[in-house]
């Protein structure tokens, strides 16, 4: 391995995965480090603890470049390296920053002193310049921004809509060595100091948390009056202040952690600060509200008696479709607001046995659907909307459909005797 071409990864959850694999298939030659000895075997044999479409497929034409070692010592040998541990949050959507800063600590301990050190992982306003003036004389530090999505990461990892890069003075050059690295991927770079950095994913996750309360919101006010919100759509869409490409789509609310996360350090930002944070709170409020929206209709269209003596089947338990994580699931707060119900679940990726045992998880969602009286379609896999009506038919006992991503025929599903409710009509 040259010092020219080979680029460093420390962190191998999620986000070190994707990312280490992304540049492999920039056409680096690729060092990925982790402590955890058994997991970079099992990586080194192309077996992913995380589900991830197109993981597997860019492993076997480009995974000959990447080299899996859990010795730290070895990455001396990279000009390059990345910090790309995921930065996991507590029940109140805080960042446990411990395990980061250790693996700062060892990484920075054992490359080269001209190295460049670039945090991928998420960080909070202030940590880059802090940990600058910590970091041993002549190493450089870098915050580069990850737009980690989850069931879409590996396609935006390697063609990526822009490079945010943190810099201590954005006004200077960058190294020749990291610019060759940012120019492989064809994307616009955008420097910037490292505070606006750091809080450039929260600012983009509050716009987006912006587009999804809004949404439900009309979408709630459509169910209301007759209206039919994927009649609005188009409508925005052409709209050039929002464009072809905004989030319209209503759904159950705020899933996944990093976003409720970003919440919290916009509004711990503006308490310290003295700022105006109250709408965010209003978007924690409605995202609450939304996801107990399926709560509603069950009990509203009378599908569920108070007694919980009827059997309920769920389609999907991860929080979104393409990824296995059940993170602030709605799936799983549905499960946690019904517990005198008898459920039979199903879900591609996702598993639950432990958090939840009575559960049946089934092996196909025409199993789960197997005497239900009611189906509830809570993650919007795409294999669900090629299962007709008459097959669900054949297997319910009870007429009512919630689906509120509208992921099934819903014009077929009332023609053959449903009652089927969706969001946004």
């Amino acid at each position: 391995m040259t010092e020219a071409s080979t680029i460093g990864f420390a962190g191998l959850s999620h986000l070190g995965t994707i990312y280490s694999m992304a540049a492999a298939a920039r056409s680096f030659t690729v060092l990925a480090f982790d402590e955890r000895r058994e997991l970079t075997k099992e990586l080194g044999m192309r077996q992913f603890p995380i589900v991830e479409p197109g993981l597997e497929e860019t492993a076997r034409e480009h995974g000959g470049r990447i080299r899996y070692t859990s010795e730290a010592q070895e990455l001396a040998g990279c000009g390059l390296v990345f910090i790309t541990l995921d930065v996991a949050t507590n029940e109140s959507n805080t960042s446990d920053l411990a395990p980061l800063e250790a693996l700062i600590e060892k990484v920075s301990a054992s490359i080269r002193s001209d190295a460049l050190l670039a945090i991928m992982s998420q960080v909070p306003p202030g940590f880059c310049r802090s940990l600058s003036a910590r970091l041993p004389a002549g190493l450089q530090l870098f915050h580069q921004v990850e737009t980690l999505i989850f069931g879409n990461a590996m396609e935006r990892a390697i063609h990526p809509e822009r490079l945010i890069v943190g810099c201590a003075d954005p006004a200077g050059e960058l190294p020749e060595r990291y610019r060759r690295y940012l120019d492989a991927f064809d994307c616009p770079v955008l420097p910037m100091r490292y505070e606006s950095a750091e809080l450039c994913k929260a600012a983009i996750n509050c716009f987006l948390v912006s587009s999804v309360t809004t949404s439900n919101t009309l979408a709630e006010i459509c169910e209301r009056i007759g209206a039919d919100w994927s009649e609005i759509v188009p409508a925005l869409r052409l709209d050039k202040r929002i464009g072809p490409h905004a989030y319209l789509s209503p759904g159950l609310g705020i899933a996944g952690g990093n976003l409720e996360r970003d919440l919290v350090t916009v509004q711990r930002l503006a308490a310290e600060n003295g700022c105006d944070a109250r709408v965010v709170t209003a978007w924690q409020e409605k995202s609450r509200h939304d996801r107990d929206w399926v709560l509603r209709v069950l009990f509203g269209a009378g599908a569920l008696a108070r007694s919980g003596s009827v059997s309920l089947a769920v389609w999907g338990l991860a929080y979104k479709a393409g990824t296995h994580s059940t993170r602030n699931s709605p799936s799983l707060a549905l499960l946690d607001a019904l517990p005198a119900y008898s459920f039979r679940a199903y879900d591609p990726v996702a598993k639950i046995d432990r958090e939840f045992p009575a559960v049946r998880q089934c092996g196909s969602a025409l199993e789960a659907a197997e005497g239900a009286a009611a189906l509830i379609v809570m993650t919007p896999w795409n294999e669900f909307s090629g299962i007709s009506a008459g097959e669900v038919k054949a297997r319910m006992s009870g007429v009512h459909i919630v689906d509120p991503y509208r992921v099934l025929d819903g014009r077929a599903f009332r023609e053959s005797g449903f009652e089927y409710h969706c969001r946004g009509a």
